[in-house]
């Protein structure tokens, strides 16, 4: 179901902290415009945990409509409240999204057993389909091959995972499992540079942040992947691998990000909400250099 290139897409706010709706809108129109095939909204990169569950009511439904059936949509609804979770699924559901993406539960990282009837009573309780987002750097705690391949196996609404792990062995493993027993359940690379390694490893495509700042080239790289052209491919992953720098060049990856995006074009505030703080000239120069560099690569 969700294959192919899809964005982490950034929220946009303003220097007070507001959604920025008409700079949002134009990024939205500048990924479809570029070919990716959705775009998942209040993601990690989108700062999910900053919000308030009316604010990302009021957001999810801007995005929605946004889109306009033009891509997939999907709603990242996790929380540690399991009640929000169901809440915003449902809400997700109402707005017409096409799935929602949720994270496990993160602070107290719960056992498999726990991870299972977590999700299954998610699953149970919602009626749109799910994408399992695996992020144990950020959770304390990793969906294993098996959890994912007993959860695919009870619901069927859990359809895909988004597996966020600087190990393609764990994306493998899950694949082979899983796929074995449920050909439509779709896996992408949280990691954007392990995008050929996930369809080497019989893996579905990409969910990342970089394709914020150029999503032309990861729609390129998913292309010439299809089309078999390795001179392309080499080149695209080249890019991409200058590009992983803006992940540690400010205190908050999400900054980096949105410094990047403003820098190819769209004249956006890099606000961030807190933890996130303000990027210092420095840092935006960093952000600069990396940009520059991408660009020079022929």
């Amino acid at each position: 179901m969700f294959r192919g290139v899809y964005v982490a897409s950034i929220t946009i706010l303003d220097e007070n902290g507001d959604f920025d709706l008409m700079k949002m809108a134009a990024h939205i129109d500048n990924l479809i415009n570029n070919g990716v095939d959705g775009i998942l909204f209040l993601g990690s990169t989108g700062e999910f945990y900053s919000f308030s569950i009316e604010q990302k009511k009021k957001f999810a439904s801007f995005a929605v409509n946004a889109v306009n059936k033009r891509v997939k949509v999907l709603i990242g609804t996790g929380s540690t409240n399991i009640n929000e979770v169901i809440e915003m699924s449902k809400y997700s559901k109402e707005i017409g999204a096409d799935g929602v993406t949720i994270v496990s539960p993160y602070y107290f990282g719960p056992s498999e057993s726990a991870a299972e009837q977590y999700f299954g009573k998610i699953a149970q309780s919602v009626d749109i389909p799910i994408m399992l987002y695996n992020f144990p750097a950020r959770t304390g705690t990793e969906l294993s091959a098996e959890v994912v391949l007993n959860l695919a196996k009870k619901y069927h609404n859990i359809v895909s995972l988004k597996d966020t792990v600087d190990n393609i062995s764990h994306t493998r493993k899950v694949i082979q499992k899983v796929k074995s027993i449920r050909s439509d359940f779709t896996v992408l690379s949280g990691f954007d540079e392990y995008y050929v390694l996930n369809r080497l490893s019989g893996g579905d495509g990409v969910l990342c942040a970089l394709a914020n700042v150029d999503p032309k080239l990861f729609v390129s790289l998913h292309k010439a992947y299809e089309n078999k052209d390795s001179v392309t491919i080499e080149k695209c992953a080249k890019k991409i691998s200058v590009l992983m720098n803006l992940y540690e060049c400010t205190d908050l990856f999400v900054t980096g990000i949105k410094a990047a995006v403003k820098i190819n074009g769209l004249d956006i505030s890099t606000f961030t909400n807190p933890p996130g703080v303000k990027i210092t000239e420095g840092q935006f120069d960093i952000v600069k250099k990396i940009v520059d560099e991408v660009r020079a690569i022929v």
